[in-house]
């Protein structure tokens, strides 16, 4: 009798052996399969992380497009810096640029300091009597 006719308690050993490769087949394809339905939902998270990030990059560069309006700009400058635009006076032509670079203007005076707040002694012990 050879090894593979031989019978364990009525089965063939080569049905055993199949039988076992069978079931690690079985166990292996299953495995697999978790394992990438779990890796198809990690990457359907990235996915929706994705897209998430580029709505709010959207709405960043929508808000930075608002922000930069050059009237927008203009009316902030003139509200809070009292800065207005160059009258026409004060423009210059490309042909005058090297004059003005050959004599630059004369500094503008500076304006007077504030006068420096007197100082006050600090407060301390009393003299004794």
């Amino acid at each position: 009798m050879s090894l593979l006719a031989r019978r364990v308690r009525g089965f063939r050993l080569v049905d055993m052996v199949g039988l076992s490769v069978l079931m690690l087949l079985i166990l292996g394809v299953y495995l697999a399969k978790t394992i990438a339905g779990r890796e198809r939902a990690q990457i359907a998270s990235a996915e929706r992380q994705i897209e998430a990030e580029k709505a709010r990059i959207r709405l960043l560069q929508a808000e930075v497009t608002h922000l930069e309006q050059p009237a927008r700009i203009e009316k902030l400058s003139e509200t809070y810096l009292g800065m207005a635009p160059v009258s026409i006076k004060h423009e210059a032509s490309p042909d005058v640029l090297s004059e003005i670079a050959i004599h630059p203007a004369a500094p503008s005076p500076k304006p007077e300091a504030a006068p420096e707040p007197a100082t006050v002694p600090a407060p301390g012990p009393e003299p004794t009597r």
